[in-house]
């Protein structure tokens, strides 16, 4: 038989932020950030997570503006879209994800790359202004910052934590270098994933909705 155990959802989320703010070291992390990590580090578990949390820019600041004006959210997974909260969402905002459009395979054989990497190609006449999340696959994230080298536009925000052991680490790290000057929000490591991204997403517009 199962115990006493905590049943008010409300409650769980409040005991849930107030042991993560006791536990985690977050006399780092800027007040606008705050919540985003606190949001991260709920979604994984993991309260040392905060030591690997890395930013550039005011990414909160220019994905606020971004989901006000009504931009696209380019998400690089199924997983991170359906992560997503519609309810805090303008109804302008569309969520997008190009992994599975028919185009896909035959592009990402002609690049000689994974389909995440070739479904991101697909977002170039989208990235300008947009926002974009990344919480599965390093190539996704590789093949954006390639982009960028060869001249596609900047979105407004970047949230990339993609999961893994080949690449993963190093396509954070490469974004963590800010070569390119577009706000980001990353974590550093083999640790990641799409709750994780979406957790991010979710707290800048949540703190808009409030």
């Amino acid at each position: 038989m199962t115990g006493d155990y905590l049943r008010d959802p409300e409650a769980i989320y409040a005991q849930s932020f107030a042991i993560i703010r006791a536990e985690a070291d977050l006399s780092h992390i800027p007040n606008e950030l705050e919540d985003v990590v606190v949001r991260m580090i709920h979604a994984s578990g993991m309260i040392d997570l905060v030591d690997e949390i890395r930013w550039g820019g005011e990414p909160v600041a220019e994905a606020e503006f971004a989901l006000l004006e009504g931009a696209p959210i380019l998400c690089d997974c199924e997983m991170v879209r359906a992560g997503i909260a519609r309810k805090n969402l303008s109804a302008r905002t569309e969520l997008v994800v190009t992994l599975n459009d028919p185009e896909v395979p035959g592009l990402a054989k002609r690049l000689g790359t994974t389909r995440s990497a070739a479904a991101v190609d697909l977002w170039r006449d989208r990235l300008k202004g947009a926002i974009v999340v990344i919480g599965n696959a390093p190539t996704a994230l590789f093949h954006l910052l390639e982009m960028f080298e060869g001249g596609a536009p900047k979105p407004a925000a970047i949230i990339a934590t993609p999961v893994g052991f080949v690449g993963a680490a190093e396509s954070k790290a490469l974004l963590a270098l800010d070569l390119h000057h577009v706000p980001f929000i990353t974590l550093l490591g083999r640790r990641g994933g799409s709750a994780i991204a979406s957790a991010a997403l979710n707290a800048i517009a949540r703190g808009i909705a409030s």
